[in-house]
Formats: structure tokens, sequence, C-alpha cells
């Protein structure tokens, strides 16, 4: 695990999670038209796999996510990993091991696999207030704290809307003040590689 170099996306999983259903859709629906013009078998080859997609794209991947979670915090209490900090966000979850120099991470897009590395591996930490506009237009919608970890750049979000807050808004403060906390905490851990 600690030599593995860090992939947010898992190609086979998101074009599976995207596509699969679609696919099966489309099959369903082929048979129903060739071979089942009408009827009770004709619904079921069309509703049965359109409810089972809507169902697959709203839960499963959340579902999927939350099993990663947990199975990643399982091996980290197994292997003695001391979980100071652990930040659960909506496409990346971060542990932080201050005391031993270690962060443990697992995406949202590549749920299968799970990192414990060592943190001198990060060689950039920095807060993203997601600042944007001039005057009464300034705002933002999404704050998060980013690290550059193999040339890869892991960004958590601490606060997302689809509504533009005020840059003094607590939702934008508190946003900043996970974010800050946790660069902090990430470099703390960097500082402690043994």
């Amino acid at each position: 695990m600690e030599n593995q170099k860090v992939k947010k996306i898992n190609l086979v999983y998101l074009l599976s999670y995207i596509f699969a259903p679609i696919i099966i859709c489309a099959i369903c629906f082929t048979l129903s038209a060739k071979f089942f013009p009408a009827g009770n078998m004709a619904v079921i080859l069309i509703m049965g796999p359109s409810i089972l997609s809507f169902v697959w794209w709203v839960f499963a991947g959340n579902f999927l996510y939350k099993r990663a979670q947990k199975r990643l915090e399982k091996e980290l209490d197994e292997s003695g990993f001391v979980k100071n900090y652990i930040f659960y966000g909506a496409g990346w979850t971060v542990a932080v091991d201050i005391e031993n120099g270690k962060i443990a991470m697992v995406s949202f897009w590549n749920p299968s696999v799970s990192y414990v590395l060592p943190a001198d591996r990060i060689t950039k930490t920095w807060v993203d207030d997601g600042k944007s506009g001039f005057g009464i237009f300034e705002g933002s919608g999404r704050v998060s704290f980013l690290f550059m970890i193999d040339d890869v750049k892991i960004r958590v979000n601490t606060f997302t809307s689809n509504t533009r807050f005020r840059m003094d808004s607590e939702y934008i403060l508190t946003g900043i003040s996970k974010a800050d906390m946790m660069v902090e905490v990430l470099e703390n851990a960097r500082k402690k590689v043994k």
C-alpha cells in the first residue's frame, strides 16, 4: 500500500458506473421491441432496467463509497494507524496519523483501493476559498483543501453549494476554517515522517 502511486479515478469503474445501466436498458428495450411488442413482459423489460438504473445512479455509488470508508477504517484500526484526524468529504476520505507521519485516503471514483502513505510524499498543501466575482457579486460556492501527492492534485471539499455565498458568510468561514485546519494537520504529519 505504501508504494502505490495514487490514482484518483478507476476508469473501468467510472465507465461501468455510467454506461453499464445504459447498455442493459438498451438490450432490454431491443428485446422488448423485437420479441414482446405488447404485454406484461414488454413492461417488465422496459420498466425494470429503467428503475434499477435510477437506483444504481442515485444510491449505488454512495453505498460503495461508504463501504470503502468502513473498510479503510477497519484496515487502519488493525494496522495500528492512529487516526488523529479524519475528514469525510463527498469525493475523498482523508485520515491523518500525525504521530507516525502517515495519511490514508479513499476516493469515491476509485473505491476498491485505499491508500496508506507516508506524509512526506505530499509536496504541496493549500486552501482554495473559491472566491470569484467582484464587488457585490464576490463570493464562493466551494471551499476546499488541496494537496499534491505523487504529482496528483487531490481536492477535498469542506463546503459546497450550488448557491454563491458572500465571503463573510458563516458557511464560507466555517469551510475555510476546516480547510485551514486540515492543511495544518497535513503539514504537521509531513514534519513527523520518520
